[in-house]
Formats: structure tokens, sequence, C-alpha cells
């Protein structure tokens, strides 16, 4: 989730992935580390093989009720995890845009711990995780899932949101079926030890690919926290106690050199990184000249599977269409709530605006975004080198409009054939940029989808809005066009990062990277449902909120703007309380929630 560089072509789907290689039986390579460092992780990784054989005994239902032991600590550690990850990004506990830590962090843990708990349960019965949810035909003839809402609090407490995943092009109903499950379908068979490199960003990310390692593949892991969170440390300690007693999983802390000492060691049996590009090729290929050269000869420094997660530069695709004035000033703080969410510091953080040049309301549009990102809260640019990018942007767009002290801009990008920097290089921090291209309807929407395919860095995530009379009236093309977009994960009337926070949609990269262009990702997480052969998850939500939604056709809803706004005015207690519902689940607590979600 660190920052990428370079443009990576977007590619299409490819077969299901290889059978994991054993790791080479040799002794690790020479470290710099301390000797003291160097026999604490191999005591760890001793630890993680006698963990495993137990893993491998657990039955289904052992595994499910061990689901809900891990559910029960991150309960008890929720707030004291949302504090220590909000002081972690220089804001005090309670500050307004501390509700991103509750949702980034107890609440999304509990989200997919409770969904894989069902998913386990299901299997355990002999059922299909797929048993209940409808399956239909997406474009393209490819099977879709829908997998959001499933129950009645989803349902309720987001009202007006959908989910779906689809498969890759010619993957039958039977065939996902009978698929999904993954590693639980076969819990005897041991994966070995997985080694996972946390994202230093987003808390929840590094305690979701723990799990994703011990539930999709059968693999015990040792997890390298990000030093951005080593305060956390303690609390993914308690939280996941039920886990690390067996020996299921490790944590370590360390720099550089830890990295390099595990990933070159011989006892794991895959590695996964949340990251940059650069730091993957790193990995893969090794640096400098030797890395040049395993390049030419095809033959990886790393000896092992790699899955990543690498972001990209995602787009905001604005469809023409006769907005009202709320309309435009709604859509106007979504689009910055997508770049400002996290001071930028997001895989999945909206980088380059597509509007249309023959849009009658594009110059009102603007005025209100201009306004919406300087009216956002001010607040700490705080990943590692932030300000070198932000100087970056700087020097290459003097032209630039800089607000917050200058720690945000919005950037203006040409009409020109070569690349721009904002469309190419993932800068991870309070940088915007807009684009131009022409047309209304069906025709802007094509170019647009081509613009983001073509132009920008990255195939993680993509954005859409549209207003619903505009959507209807395109009617079959208007989803040909979604279906054309090659990313991952695509939100239409919400963000991405909704795709993010559902368990049962799936996180990662278009399907197609390799380790030579490795563009962002291969491989997906989260994805409770354990389903095989996804290409992409989409996420749809409502145009106008609560009371807007009500008559005006499009999808309803009963929520006002989301708590996850910046511009929300109760979003940290609504993120905490809603946090606290799926905690303890005491109603009050909910209709004291519900009513601040009102006065947002």
């Amino acid at each position: 989730m660190s920052p990428t560089s370079s443009a990576a072509a977007k590619t299409p789907a490819t077969g299901p992935a290889k059978t994991p290689a054993k790791p080479r039986a040799k002794k690790p390579a020479a470290s710099a580390l301390p000797a003291d460092e160097v026999a604490a992780l191999d005591a760890d990784l001793d630890r993680l093989e006698q963990g495993a054989k137990v893993w491998v005994a657990l039955t289904l239902d052992q595994r499910a009720r061990l689901l809900g032991r891990v559910r029960d600590a991150v309960g008890a550690v929720a707030q004291e995890w949302a504090d220590a990850a909000t002081m972690s990004k220089g804001l005090e506990p309670g500050h307004p845009l501390s509700g991103e830590e509750w949702l980034g962090g107890p609440y999304a843990v509990i989200g997919l711990l409770d969904a894989l708990r069902e998913t386990l349960e299901a299997l355990a019965k002999g059922r299909s995780p797929l048993d209940d949810v409808t399956l239909d035909e997406a474009p393209g003839g490819r099977l879709r899932a829908r997998t959001f809402p499933l129950n009645g609090t989803e349902r309720f407490l987001l009202s007006g949101f959908t989910g779906e995943v689809w498969f890759e092009p010619g993957i039958s109903a039977l065939d996902a079926r009978r698929a999904a499950g993954l590693g639980q379908l076969t819990p005897t068979a041991s994966g070995g030890i997985g080694l996972v490199l946390g994202a230093g960003n987003v808390t929840s990310i590094p305690v979701a690919d723990v799990l994703y390692e011990l539930f999709a593949h059968n693999r015990v892991a040792l997890l390298k926290v990000n030093p951005t969170q080593d305060a956390l440390v303690p609390v993914f300690e308690r939280a996941l106690a039920p886990l690390i007693e067996p020996g299921f999983v490790r944590i370590v802390r360390g720099g550089a050199a830890t990295g390099a000492y595990l990933t070159s060691h011989p006892r794991f049996a895959h590695v996964h990184i949340t990251g940059s590009a650069p730091t993957f090729d790193a990995i893969v290929w090794g640096t400098g000249v030797d890395a040049a050269t395993a390049r030419d000869a095809g033959t990886p420094k790393l000896q092992v599977p790699i899955t990543a997660e690498l972001g990209g530069v995602s787009p905001i695709i604005v469809v023409p269409g006769r907005w009202t004035a709320a309309d435009l000033k709604y859509q106007a703080e979504h689009v910055a709530t997508m770049r400002l969410v996290n001071a930028g510091h997001n895989c999945i953080a909206g980088q380059v605006v597509i509007v249309s040049s023959d849009w009658p309301q594009r110059a009102e549009f603007l005025r209100e975004l201009h306004a919406a990102y300087a009216a956002a809260p001010e607040r700490p640019v705080w990943y590692p080198r932030s300000d070198e990018r932000l100087e970056a942007a700087a020097s290459v767009y003097p032209d630039a409009v800089w607000n917050a002290d200058r720690t945000r801009a919005i950037v203006e990008v040409g009409a020109g054939e070569g690349d721009d920097p904002v469309e190419t290089v993932e800068y991870f921090a309070p940088i915007l940029g807009v684009v131009e291209v022409g047309g209304t309807g069906q025709e802007f929407l094509d170019a647009a989808v081509a613009h983001a395919n073509d132009r920008l860095t990255g195939t993680l995530g993509a954005n859409v809005i549209i207003d619903p009379a505009t959507e209807a009236a395109l009617g079959d093309g208007f989803e040909r066009a979604i279906a054309d977009l090659r990313y991952g994960d695509i939100a239409i009337n919400t963000w991405t990062a909704f795709n993010f926070l559902t368990a049962r949609l799936t996180w990662g990269g278009f399907p197609g990277a390799t380790l030579a262009d490795v563009s962002s990702g291969i491989g997906v997480v989260h994805n409770a449902l354990l389903l095989d052969r996804v290409e992409r998850s989409i996420a749809r939500g409502p145009f106008r909120p609560f009371p807007r939604s009500v008559g005006k056709g499009g999808v309803f809803t009963i929520l006002p703007t989301p708590p996850w706004f910046v511009s929300s005015r109760t979003g940290a207690e609504v993120c905490a309380g809603l946090t606290r519902y799926l905690v303890d689940g005491k109603l009050p607590g909910l209709v004291k929630t519900l009513t601040k979600a009102m006065q947002a």
C-alpha cells in the first residue's frame, strides 16, 4: 500500500494459480542482524512448525470456535486499538477523524471474523458457502455472486449498499460452489509457514492478511509488522492471543534487514506483502545489477510463491448528468473523501478525477470540489517520505491549487499524449488530479474507461459516480462499460474502501499480473466466502443520501451522509458506535449511534 512509481499494463485474466512450490532446503543467507535477533526469529519458526501440525489436526468446528475466541479478544481491545492507531497518525484519541481508525481497524476485523466463521460452519455441515448466495449472470457471460447484504443487520446498517463478486469467464455455478472453501476443503493438508509483510498504513490489514493465510491456505503465519505500526504490536498480540498461544501465529518487529533475512529464509512456503511495487521487485529479483541480471534470465531471487497487494492510481469517473446543487455539493465531498481519508495514505485513495469537458455543470462541480477539498479538516501528512512526494508534485505542477498549509493540492492534467505523473505515480499523499475527456452519455463513459485502463498505473480500484436517470438511460451500455474496466475492485456511487471493508467481497488487483509485471499485485485477500477464480468485486451505493434518496428514483437508503465522509460532523462517534454494536450487540447503544448518524 505504499506508492508505486511506474505504469503497468492491465492484462486479461489468467487461469488458476499454480500449486505453491516447496521451499528449497538450504540455510538462510548470511544476515546483518544481531545473533540474538536471528536466534529469536528462528525460535519463532520452530514454534510455528509445531503449530502447523496442531492446525491441521483441528476440525472445521474447532476452527470456527477459535474464530469466536479471536472475535472476543478483538472486542476487548477495540478501544485501545482505535486510540493507538489514531495516535500513531499524529491525532489525539477521539479526534473528529478518529472514526477512520475504528472502521479500518477493529470494525473491519470483526466483520471478517464473523463472515469466516459462517463459512466454516457451512463447510462443517457439508454445505457450500455459496448455497445461500444468489448466483446470476454478469456481462460477458460471467458468473456473478451477490454476496452483500446477506443478513438483516447488513441490510439495515448499510441500507442501499450492495456487493457482488464476478468470477473469471468460463466459471460455472457448479465450479464456483465446488471450489468455495479453498484450503478448508482439505483441512488436513498443511500449507506450511507463510511470511506476511504487514502494511504500514491501515491497521486491519496485517491481521486480515494473517487470517487469510490460515483459512484460505492452511498456512500458519509469521507477521512482520511495518515499523509505522510498532505501537500496535501489543494490541495485535492481545487480539490474536488465541492464535498465538497454540503456535499458529507469531508477530515480530523489524526493519529492512529483518525483512531481508525473513524473505530469504528457506523455512517459509510462501510470502505475502502489502506494500509497493519497488519493494516487491526487490524481494523477488533483488536490487542493482543482480536484479537486472535475474530479470533478463528469468530467475527470481525469491524461491517460493508470493502474493501481493500493491496499490496504484485509482480513477474517479464522474459521469455527466443533470444534478441538483445538493448533488454537486454531496458528490464533491464524496470525491474529496476518497483522496483525503488517512491523509491520502491509502492504496485505494482516489487520485485522478475524470470529468467530461462537454458537461454543462463541469465548472460548478469543480468549484464545489475545490471548496470541499479546502474545507476538510486539516491533519498531519504522516506517512514516511510524504513530504518528498508533496515537494515533487509542487515541482511538476507549479499551477497546482494548494490548501491546508500546502499539505494537499488539486492539479489539472493536460490533454497531451505523454504520461502525466499524477496518472502514473501513486503519490500516496493528498495530491488529486483532474482530467477531462470529451463526450456525454455512453460516449464519455467509454472514453473514460479507456483512459483509466490505458493511462493510469495499476488495476486495484476504480470508482464511478453516476446519477440514477443517466444510469437508466444508458441501460446495458453502463454494465458493459463496468465490465470493460480492468480493475479488481470497482465502486459505483460509493468508494472502493467499501469493498475493502466488506468481508465477503474480494480485495486485490485485476487478474493477469506476473512476477515480471506485477501491476497492483497478485492474488486476493479478505474473500471470507473463500471463493476461487475470482475476477473482480463490485460495490454499489446510493447516489443520494437520506432524506434526498426518498422519491427521486435510484437506490433508496435510510443513511444520511456516511460516517466515513471527511465532512461528517459525527463520523468519529458513529464509527465507534457501530464497532461497539458489533462487539456487544446492545440495541440502546445502536439507537444512540443511529441518532448521531442523522446529525452528520
